[in-house]
């Protein structure tokens, strides 16, 4: 098994505890995690990310517990084998298109893949050399999946990728999201409230706040 989180709990100071359920899944596999507004999706997405340690439970990435891990090498690992798809992109607005994916190579000292084919693939050649601030939403948020897809991680987490886009582009982004999963053999956790992705991802799990 590739990712496996076991009896995660976490808790907010001033709030009751957040209880998640396990989560197992193999390369090239993707589940959903749904919920509503406020039930704790995105503190399991930063706790599969590392950047939240568990209270109880393990969280194990490719044989790694990542509660064993600190600082500068919780970093490094995280940066060679997670991708994070933010809700909203967190571009460096100083750099160009490519500049911003070339940083992820350099902060990780992993060769990754060919960022001219993955921009490419993204439909982002002709944005290459331009400023962040030129990009429209959509563009932005491909820059960001590409970011997160440069160094061939182990593990994609995408969160609310399709909040703000139409039934079109949503489905788009999630396709888009699988095929190049599927591509580097990586696996994909989407975090969402928006049930529509439910049709191209059968499987999930719920959070639901207690």
């Amino acid at each position: 098994m590739l990712l496996e989180s076991k009896n995660i709990q976490y808790t907010h100071s001033g709030q009751k505890a957040l209880i998640f359920p396990d989560i197992n899944i193999n390369k090239g596999e993707s589940i959903l995690v749904l919920g509503k507004s406020g039930s704790g999706k995105t503190t399991l997405l930063n706790l599969l990310a590392g950047l939240l340690s568990p209270e109880k439970g393990t969280i194990s990435l490719g044989g790694t517990n990542l509660s064993e891990l600190k600082g500068q090498k919780l970093d490094l690992f995280r940066g060679k084998e997670i991708g994070i798809v933010f809700q909203k992109p967190h571009l460096l607005s100083a750099l160009t298109v490519r500049e911003n994916l070339e940083l992820t190579h350099f902060f990780s000292k992993k060769k990754g893949q060919n960022l001219d084919k993955l921009l490419a693939e993204l439909g982002l050649t002709a944005k290459a050399k331009s400023s962040v601030l030129t990009l429209s939403e959509g563009e932005a948020q491909r820059v960001s999946i590409a970011r997160a897809l440069a160094n061939e991680p182990k593990l994609i987490l995408a969160d609310e990728p399709t909040s703000s886009l139409d039934d079109e582009n949503a489905a788009k982004v999630v396709d888009l999201l699988k095929s190049q999963a599927a591509k580097i053999g990586a696996a994909l956790v989407i975090v969402t409230h928006d049930h529509r992705v439910k049709s191209q991802i059968a499987n999930f799990v719920e959070v639901e706040s207690l």
